[in-house]
């Protein structure tokens, strides 16, 4: 019987390999879930992400997006100051409520193991909120805490119902016990300082993540170009007398000292590799053994930076104009996301960079994008007042009424401008990086005429409509 098995593999040889598995998944001899990892990580489903659904309900720009734990259901807030839990496969509100912000919501939070009855978000207003779903369908609200200036993330620490961090622009991060009222200031982050210099500022944060991987381990990042990661079991004494316990810090070489990039966004992969984006610069992938330490000024010589491993790159988007954040996709992180001031989703492979998918998804700027648990689907927000849903077109069931959808294939314009765009991004990058000199007009014509030959055929492009393309300039 396995010969005969055997007979039939060989029978696909130079076929595409996510039609074997679904062949030896049709026959039984792949286990469903090797099955079911493989073809969520696969590049063709990847390369067919459409946009299924537009979540109407918010009267603001929405900010946050978040699936439950099973994916069945979506939180989003907004500048309007609502929060709304949506069945997005059915493309209806479960419900909505006022959150009790003053300002715009930035992050929302369904904490785990609640039966979605717990909602936390924060907002511009500087404060911590949490939202309680009553038996009877109504939504109670109260202050967990506050920071003096704006909170743009929170970390719930995994699996449990009761914990969670939260960070601000006042540099300060606080842990939460939702099953008390205490608040703990845990300490606020402060820049490197020389001994000979001023004494440290506070570093204005922008992102907090946890390591799925470790839980005790969590990194920050904010108004400089370091991330920082701590153990959260040196982080135990009072915020105004414990010091920046540092156990690693992460920065590409070239941006070390510059003091002119801030982080808006990190993210960890299940494997603890730190997805690092950087305001006008690109993102960055770091592995554990690419740390600078916990003072990453007495690092800073060429000699010993010479040792260490440069991060992988990703470029083409812009970074510039809101705070964004960036995320992994794929049962086992093999992409990475992020959005970009010119409106477009960008997606690449994890490994090597490549740009694989290129999705129109804002008017102006798409802030964030959030992955499906279990499934190759995404949803995303930014400036327009909706909530998309992106979904491979093969896993479409209810086609009929949308044939004005189609796809479509990019002018030789926008291709090209795209091409320019990455073109200039990675030029900058040489020259900060490197020192090198300007690389003049006739070489950038050469460059496009080569990766218009390499991306033909290997990047999907998808066009939903054309009032939709907006530039995006890269300096």
């Amino acid at each position: 019987m396995w010969k005969k098995f055997s007979r039939m593999n060989s029978c696909y040889e130079g076929t595409n390999c996510e039609l074997v598995e679904i062949c030896n998944r049709e026959i039984g001899i792949s286990r469903s879930r090797n099955f079911s990892r493989r073809f969520c990580a696969s590049e063709i489903i990847v390369k067919q992400l459409n946009l299924e659904k537009k979540l109407n309900g918010h009267d603001g720009c929405v900010n946050a997006v978040e699936f439950n734990s099973t994916g069945d259901l979506l939180v989003s807030g907004s500048d309007d100051c609502k929060v709304i839990l949506w069945d997005w496969a059915r493309n209806s509100e479960r419900f909505s409520y006022p959150s009790g912000h003053l300002d715009n919501i930035f992050q929302t939070k369904i904490m785990p193991f609640t039966d979605d009855q717990k909602i936390v978000t924060s907002a511009a207003d500087g404060k911590v909120r949490l939202g309680q779903v009553l038996g009877d369908g109504r939504v109670i609200t109260k202050m967990l805490g506050e920071h003096q200036g704006p909170v743009h993330e929170l970390a719930v620490e995994p699996g449990s119902p009761h914990m969670l961090y939260s960070c601000g622009e006042d540099g300060l991060v606080q842990h939460f016990d939702l099953r008390n009222t205490s608040v703990r200031k845990l300490f606020y982050c402060t820049t490197f300082a020389e001994r000979s210099k001023q004494p440290p500022k506070s570093v204005e944060l922008n992102a907090i993540v946890i390591d799925p991987r470790n839980p005790n381990y969590f990194a920050l990042g904010g108004s400089d170009e370091y991330a920082r990661l701590y153990d959260l079991r040196n982080c135990r004494g009072d915020a105004f007398t414990s010091s920046n316990r540092v156990l690693d810090t992460f920065c590409p070489h070239h941006l070390i000292q510059t003091n002119n990039f801030h982080i808006t966004g990190l993210a960890f992969s299940n494997s603890s590799e730190l997805l690092v984006t950087y305001s006008d610069e690109l993102i960055y992938l770091f592995q554990k053994n690419m740390g600078l330490g916990p003072s990453p000024l007495t690092v800073s010589s060429e000699n010993l930076l010479r040792k260490l491993k440069q991060p992988q790159v990703y470029t083409g988007h812009r970074n510039s104009a809101t705070v964004k954040g960036v995320n992994f996709f794929g049962p086992n992180a093999e992409y990475v996301v992020s959005g970009s001031d010119c409106g477009h989703i960008y997606i690449w492979k994890k490994k090597g960079a490549p740009l694989v998918k290129l999705m129109v998804g804002d008017r102006n700027v798409v802030n964030h994008i959030e992955p499906h648990p279990h499934l190759p689907i995404l949803a995303t927000c930014g400036i327009e007042n909706n909530v998309k849903i992106w979904t491979p077109m093969i896993m479409e069931s209810n086609r009929q009424g949308r044939e004005d959808h189609s796809r479509v294939t990019l002018t030789p314009d926008v291709i090209m401008h795209v091409l320019r765009l990455q073109r200039r991004q990675a030029s900058a990058f040489t020259e900060r990086r490197y020192s090198a000199a300007d690389i003049d007009s006739d070489e950038e014509n050469e460059w496009e005429s080569y990766n218009l030959q390499v991306l033909d055929g290997n990047v999907s492009f998808e066009e939903d409509s054309t009032e939709y393309a907006s530039e995006c300039n890269i300096s």
